[in-house]
C-alpha cells in the first residue's frame, strides 16, 4: 500500500513563507503523478499544484501561480510545496495525493491520500 505523510504546517503571518513536505512510500514512486490540495474552512476540496512523472507537466490553480511552487525528489520519495506571499484565503488544510498507475503484476492502480497538515495565515 501507498503511504503519505505531509509535514510543514504551522501559523504565518500574511506575505510570509512555508514548506510543506509529504513523504512518501512505495518502489516505483517516479511513476506517481502527485498532488496538493487544500480544504478551507467550511468549503469543498480545491486542487492547488500537480507535478508529473520525473519532474515534468507541472501546472497550478491560477489563484497560486506565481506564489506557490511544487517540486519532487525521486531519489528521496519526497514531494514540497513551498509557498511564498501567503494570504489570509491560502489558509486550510493541505492535503498530498498520489495518483498511481498500474504496472503489471507489480503496482496496483489506486488513488491515495496523506492526512493532510494544517496552514494558518493571520493578520
Amino acid at each position: 500500500q501507498v503511504q503519505l505523510v505531509e509535514s510543514g504546517g504551522g501559523v504565518v503571518q500574511a506575505g510570509g513563507s512555508l514548506r510543506l513536505s509529504c513523504a512518501v512510500s512505495g518502489r516505483h514512486f517516479s511513476t506517481y503523478e502527485m498532488g496538493w490540495y487544500r480544504r478551507a474552512p467550511g468549503k469543498d476540496r480545491e486542487f492547488v499544484a500537480h507535478i508529473g512523472w520525473e519532474g515534468r507537466n507541472i501546472h497550478y490553480t491560477d489563484s497560486v501561480k506565481g506564489r506557490f511552487t511544487i517540486s519532487r525528489d525521486n531519489n528521496k520519495n519526497m514531494v514540497y510545496l513551498q509557498m511564498d506571499s501567503l494570504k489570509l484565503e491560502d489558509t486550510g488544510t493541505y492535503y498530498c495525493n498520489a495518483e498511481v498507475p498500474k504496472l503489471g503484476s507489480d503496482q496496483d492502480r489506486g488513488d491515495y491520500w496523506g492526512q493532510g497538515t494544517q496552514v494558518t495565515v493571520s493578520s
